[in-house]
């Protein structure tokens, strides 16, 4: 529009809320993550082993099932060992989900050059982050820790309130430990698709930094006679944490501590990597 002619003016709509502006981008996000029928199958595939799960608990609950096949109420038993398996099997889920859906989340901006124009309005880095990892978490959630509050409250109404009473901190459990999964799958996915443009090569990766972690913490407790090289081997950490959460053993031989800052700096490496490719110029040598 010729700028001597007059005829523009100011933009005289509704302005969308400060906080809320990053939701704009998993709006879009959403709405082309299923378009593929082998992520939407396998995203259903996600849910076999929790209702495997829903029917033990009421096989747990059955009088009359377990009289027929004289098989001990004692023996099928709904505890912390019981969530802390769901919790390794939907996470392991997730974290082939994360292989999926992680690679296209910052890439295709950061090919076609479009973070210039996220950063040329009122959006900053924070809230570019936050948006993209929300689509991650969303999903995430669904297939980690919000079926297993949902079996949670269906042993609950099954076993009573004293069952319930007693057992609170399986449900703490849940929440904490498949928010610090799904955090640390969310950065790794991004860190590994704003650094790898090309899908598949950070879907490789995204697996790979488990595989490769767990080869090399191995290679190092051989040769250095240690335990310490499994702080590398990002699936016995979590492994670690969630056995202390679900009040379970741990049979990875790492420290709690060690644990929580193995996660710690893996996640403060993965912003580190964020912050040095999300940004609205890049520099090329």
């Amino acid at each position: 529009m010729a700028v001597y002619k007059r005829t523009y003016k100011g933009y005289s709509g509704g302005l969308t809320p400060a906080w809320s502006r990053f939701l704009i981008l998993p709006r879009y996000s959403f709405a082309r993550l299923f378009q593929s029928k082998f992520l939407l199958l396998f995203f259903l595939a996600c849910y076999i082993y929790p209702l495997g799960c829903l029917g033990y608990i009421y096989l747990a609950h059955n009088l009359s099932f377990l009289k027929a096949f004289n098989v001990s109420p004692n023996l099928l038993k709904i505890d912390g060992t019981f969530f802390l398996t769901f919790c390794s099997f939907q996470g392991a889920m997730g974290y082939l989900m994360t292989a999926f859906v992680g690679p296209s989340l910052v890439s295709p901006d950061l090919t076609n050059n479009a973070l210039p124009l996220y950063f040329c309005r009122p959006f900053s880095r924070a809230e570019y982050v936050i948006g993209r990892m929300s689509v991650l978490v969303y999903v995430l959630s669904l297939i980690t820790w919000v079926p297993g509050l949902i079996l949670f409250a269906i042993q609950w109404s099954l076993a009573g309130w004293t069952w319930a009473k007693d057992n609170w901190w399986i449900a703490g459990g849940l929440l904490v430990g498949s928010a610090i999964w799904i955090v640390l799958l969310s950065l790794i996915a991004m860190a590994m698709s704003a650094w790898v443009k090309w899908k598949v090569a950070a879907g490789t990766l995204i697996i790979g930094i488990f595989i490769a972690g767990a080869g090399f913490g191995a290679a190092i407790n051989s040769v250095m006679r240690t335990r310490y090289g499994s702080l590398i081997n990002l699936s016995e950490v979590i492994a670690t944490v969630w056995a202390k959460l679900f009040r379970v053993n741990p049979t990875t031989g790492i420290d709690l501590f060690d644990a929580w800052m193995s996660l710690a700096a893996a996640c403060v490496i993965c912003l580190w990597l964020l912050t040095r490719k999300v940004r609205a110029f890049e520099v090329v040598k």
